[in-house]
């Protein structure tokens, strides 16, 4: 098949790899540069965007905002509705998702201005969490309010723009589950990870590391089918959850989804058989969904980095992956996997590379 992926970032860059690697023809489309490149290449090809979209069977996306004039002049080629995609990059829209499809969240509401948020605050008894509806990721665009501190002042901060603002969560740990659905409604899903966060960026994810009862993944996957049954969903959906203890039982309460491909099912390029880009691909192109194989593997991301320890690239149990960005300060540049036996090993990584790796924005 030939396939059209919207956007020629890192995400786009390992699609395109495993589209080739199982036998498809695969263009990048920049939504930077409005031009359309082969994979890995720094040139641009002479080819419009309607050319490219005529030559593909299927359109597929690394990122959820996508441009409207893309998704009028691509419609015909998506497996699903990107307009219904393209709106839970709105909070409000996503949260509403999960109450429309009974998933368990975190009691949230909207805002509009300083005025409506100024009010919320005001009646608030414990501790909310101010998220923007559009915009902001990896700890960007949020604010924590807690019942003592000065209502205008964070107002005034938050409310500059529309909003949701949910209750604080006090979690055990974050998880996340990576899965792929097919157009015909079969699902394959990884099992539950834990994330470990730093000033809201992902630091690094235990994969196929902490033991996970099958109550907890048939909750996370019950979760997963409602979600991407009722968007009519192809392809790869990540879906991150906060871990609590309500009357001496573990659930999990959705916090966000991510429509496509997401950092913490990096793993998955060294620990499973096959990769959450290889089941984005086979989902797409109505491959067999895998039994998957899976090896225990630590992912560290790498952030504001200049470049990747060479004792890393020379290590037999790592893989590096370099995305070739420009380095600062907050900002994803590449991440390592590392073959690791348990925790306290993966833990004896993390100490020893992790403040190498990571330079976090102020």
């Amino acid at each position: 098949m030939k396939i059209l992926f919207i956007g020629d970032g890192q995400l786009g860059q390992m699609l395109g790899a495993s589209g080739i690697s199982h036998g498809h023809e695969c263009l990048l489309f920049s939504t930077r540069s409005n031009t359309v490149k082969p994979l890995s290449a720094q040139l641009d090809l002479s080819m419009s965007l309607a050319e490219a979209i005529a030559w593909a069977d299927v359109v597929s996306w690394e990122h959820e905002d996508i441009p409207a004039d893309i998704i009028a002049a691509a419609h015909d080629k998506f497996l699903m509705d990107p307009a219904r995609i393209k709106s839970l990059t709105d909070r409000r829209a996503e949260k509403k998702l999960f109450d429309d499809c009974q998933v368990p969240t975190s009691p949230w509401q909207t805002y509009h201005n300083v005025d409506e948020l100024t009010k919320i605050l005001q009646q608030a008894e414990q501790p909310l969490v101010l998220k923007a509806a559009r915009g902001g990721y990896d700890g960007k665009g949020q604010w924590r309010f807690g019942v003592a501190d000065e209502v205008a002042e964070v107002a005034a901060a938050a409310g500059q723009a529309p909003g949701i603002a949910e209750q604080m969560i006090a979690f055990e740990r974050e998880v996340s589950l990576v899965g792929a659905r097919s157009k015909d409604g079969s699902i394959c899903c990884y099992p539950l990870i834990t994330n470990v966060h730093e000033r809201g960026i992902l630091s690094y994810s235990l994969g196929a590391i902490d033991p996970v009862s099958d109550a907890l993944q048939q909750q996370a996957e019950a979760c997963f089918k409602r979600l991407t049954d009722a968007l009519n969903y192809v392809g790869v959906l990540a879906i991150e959850f906060f871990v609590v203890e309500e009357q001496q039982q573990t659930k999990l309460l959705v916090n966000e989804i991510a429509p496509r491909v997401h950092n913490s099912g990096h793993w998955t390029m060294t620990g499973a058989n096959s990769s959450q880009f290889d089941l984005h691909i086979r989902a797409l192109t109505g491959m067999p969904l895998p039994l998957l194989r899976l090896t225990p593997t630590l992912m560290l991301n790498v952030i504001g980095a200049e470049q990747i320890p060479a004792g890393l690239w020379h290590h037999a149990d790592t893989d590096c992956h370099w995305y070739n960005k420009e380095a600062r300060p907050g900002r994803k540049v590449g991440h390592v996997n590392i073959r690791t036996a348990n925790r306290d090993t993966a833990q004896q990584w993390v100490s020893q590379w992790a403040h190498k790796l990571q330079v976090l924005a102020d």
